[in-house]
């Protein structure tokens, strides 16, 4: 059986990969925002795509600590 601390640590190391993650995808919200003031929905569609890929990230490390 895994120790507490050893526990602990995982789910801090866990924690700060879903903080990384989650900064990339605000940054691809701000971005989907510019263009869609631009009126660019061709390139806001790849936006969502990326949003949507990192989502899966944070689901996938989120799903890791309430195991």
């Amino acid at each position: 059986m895994i120790s507490k601390k050893k526990k602990i640590k995982s789910y801090l190391k866990t924690i700060k990969q879903i903080e990384t993650v989650r900064a990339k995808n605000n940054k691809n919200w701000m971005d989907l925002y510019r263009l869609a003031f631009k009126s660019e929905p061709e390139k806001s569609v790849k936006i969502v795509k990326k949003i949507l890929s990192e989502d899966k990230n944070i689901t996938k490390l989120v799903t890791r600590i309430t195991r």
